[in-house]
């Protein structure tokens, strides 16, 4: 089930929810209350539904915040807000949060997803996608799955052209993030922008 595409309060509701089928003693028990052992994998998928909804509650609240402030004004937020967006991909997404002329939040927009161990960026598609926001500064971010925080040499030339190409057309590039698990690295921290 896509959680995204949920209300704030059907969010609540499946967070919320229980089943009264399932007992503590992990036996399922059918609607004539007549028990069987089995489908523990029932029990698993509604903790699975559970622990997404909350997921995207906590990511739709760190959203919040960043669009009420500076976005740079809280890195913590927004690092809390990636760590959790990439949290537990098997492959790379390509992040783009996009700012208004006081760097709040506009909006975010995964705008490519890859492999195992990379993914392809089109500088245009992110400027057409800045300017289709009006967006006066972009910070970007991509994943890691392997769990090596650290940039690679492509990750620093992609980091330069992207700065350029936005530069063009009056957009602010602001930072780039690598996440892999509970490590993010910053592009700006590292005088690499």
């Amino acid at each position: 089930m896509d959680m995204s595409t949920l209300s704030r309060s059907e969010l609540v509701g499946a967070l919320l929810a229980h089943d009264r089928r399932f007992l503590p003693d992990n036996r399922f028990h059918v609607a004539d209350g007549e028990p069987f052992n089995g489908p523990v994998i029932a029990q698993q998928t509604l903790l699975d539904q559970k622990l997404s909804a909350a997921r995207e509650l906590i990511l739709r609240d760190l959203q919040t915040r960043m669009r009420g402030a500076p976005v740079m004004n809280s890195p913590q937020t927004l690092r809390e807000w990636l760590r959790l967006y990439c949290a537990g991909l098997e492959h790379e997404v390509f992040l783009a949060l996009y700012l208004d002329a006081h760097h709040a939040l506009i909006g975010t927009e995964q705008l490519f997803r890859g492999t195992l161990t990379q993914t392809s960026v089109y500088p245009r598609e992110l400027v057409k996608a800045a300017l289709a926001r009006n967006a006066a500064a972009v910070v970007v971010a991509h994943n890691h799955p392997s769990g090596n925080a650290e940039p690679s040499r492509a990750d620093e030339f992609l980091t330069q052209t992207l700065k350029s190409a936005l530069g063009l057309v009056d957009v602010r590039f602001l930072d780039h993030f690598v996440v892999a698990g509970d490590q993010v690295v910053s592009f700006a921290e590292r005088g690499l922008v």
